[in-house]
């Protein structure tokens, strides 16, 4: 069912009404059928590409951008916003935003543009996330054209439609914030709770709401932590009011395990780096901490950001057990998976081959794992649980299948040079059930080929 955007109650002060720019020759080259079921939307091809090239309004619907600031690389940005996004309309409680469907007042000197490479990136790693129950905005289709974008060198313009049931940011708060527009801050907050968490209606409903916020940021961290998923840009214009995994730009899932992996070859001083990760996700919840402290007492906005790491730690641990197979909790644990993380640093392993091999139930490592083994397996004799149904445990949060850069790689080659599709169909289908075996694709597990192994990635998109 299509409705008008819930987003535009809140008045001209949050966005822009926009104007859309058309792309040549476009074409739809993926749609994710069903994500398209979920939001009821009945449109035919022809009518689906002109949704997601911005060329049909969904329902009359006046696309809009929403204005926002944030803290970038540490340095607050008093205005930025939607440069190249817009939200087109909602389809069953979900909202849809195009991104590269040209520029907006807030495109600060840029084209607005997407290009086909980043565009098939962020499309898989959102059904990746999803396959991996990461929380994350997702993604409907992908359309290409004929139409040059100019970034390192001339490139293929694209549009990628994204869903979620809100694109607010917590740079949404600290735009206001800034400004001293206290009234503003508070609609803002009244309109999350009204529409996102209506159970959270009534004495200390702000609080409640920044305890909430915390709370499914701590989990979605804890998720990337433990499948090794980088995002490469953690800006608090980047973090979304809800804990979904937005913006993907220079992300990485790590191969070779380094705690201290940098997959922006932008990031120069490693403060996104994948170990610092938890601690980025508190500094912005410190920042929106600071741009809601007109609705919240200041103490008790400090008790919330310290319950933080108890919620991070929690999740965290949970997964790591079970993705050692540990399901009796002993004091000795947390050494035993660390000493397992620090021979694979050591030894420049694969993190997610690595993880899914321990269910194998024997050393597949090399000798330079024997101790180790010898004393998990002790470890795994005390357990009651029966090896088969640990496996199956195992397996469950082991993924066979993650975007490797060199997978995503190969599919934007063939989509550019040979306009051929067919590998993003592929890795859609794996990616979207990464622990089944997919046994006649077991090609797609290996790590990444020499040509690969150096790949940069950068905001550039």
């Amino acid at each position: 069912m299509i409705s008008s955007l819930k987003f535009a109650e809140l008045g001209e002060e949050y966005y822009s009404r926009i104007k859309t720019q058309s792309l040549e020759n476009t074409h739809l080259i993926h749609v994710n059928k069903a994500l398209k079921a979920k939001l009821e939307l009945n449109l035919s091809e022809k009518e689906l590409l002109g949704v997601c090239t911005g060329e049909a309004k969904l329902d009359g619907i006046e696309p809009l951008s929403s204005v926002y600031a944030g803290h970038q690389f540490g340095y607050f940005v008093p205005q930025l916003g939607d440069g190249r996004s817009c939200l087109i309309g909602e389809a069953n409680g979900y909202e849809l935003s195009l991104k590269g469907a040209g520029t907006t007042p807030y495109s600060r000197g840029a084209d607005g543009r997407a290009v086909l490479r980043s565009s098939i990136r962020e499309y898989l790693c959102s059904i990746a996330m999803k396959g991996l129950n990461i929380a994350t905005t997702e993604a409907l289709a992908i359309v290409a054209s004929d139409t040059d974008v100019y970034r390192e060198h001339v490139e293929s313009g694209a549009i990628v439609t994204r869903v979620a049931k809100s694109h607010i940011r917590f740079g949404h708060f600290e735009l206001f914030a800034s400004r001293g527009q206290t009234t503003e801050v508070k609609k803002l907050a009244d309109f999350v709770i009204d529409h996102y968490y209506p159970q959270l209606k009534g004495k200390d409903s702000y609080l409640q709401l920044f305890k909430t916020v915390i709370f499914s940021t701590a989990v979605m961290i804890a998720r990337w932590q433990a499948q090794g998923f980088a995002h490469g840009v953690m800006n608090s214009d980047n973090m979304s009011i809800l804990g979904l995994t937005i913006d993907y730009g220079p992300f990485s899932f790590m191969e070779t395990y380094n705690p201290s992996f940098i997959c922006n070859h932008s990031d120069h001083q490693g403060r996104y780096s994948f170990e610092r990760q938890p601690s980025v996700a508190l500094w912005n919840l410190d920042r929106l901490a600071n741009a809601i402290r007109s609705l919240i007492d200041e103490t008790h906005l400090k008790d919330a950001l310290a319950e933080y790491e108890g919620f991070l730690v929690k999740e965290y641990s949970a997964l790591m057990r079970q993705k050692f197979g540990l399901v009796d909790v002993n004091e000795d644990d947390s050494k035993l998976v660390n000493d397992y993380l620090q021979l694979l640093y050591e030894h420049k392993k694969d993190y997610s081959i690595s993880m899914r091999l321990l269910s194998k139930d024997s050393n597949n490592m090399g000798s330079d794992f024997d101790s180790w083994f010898e004393r998990y397996h002790q470890r795994l004799d005390q357990e009651k649980i029966k090896p088969n149904q640990r496996k199956q445990s195992m397996d469950s949060v082991n993924p066979k299948y993650v975007l490797r850069n060199y997978l995503a790689e190969v599919a934007i080659r063939k989509a550019e040079d040979q306009h051929q599709y067919d590998e993003i169909e592929t890795l859609f289908n794996l990616l979207k059930k990464p622990f089944e075996e997919h046994e006649e694709f077991d090609s797609y597990t290996k790590e990444a080929p020499e040509w690969a192994k150096n790949l940069e990635l950068s905001c550039s998109s």
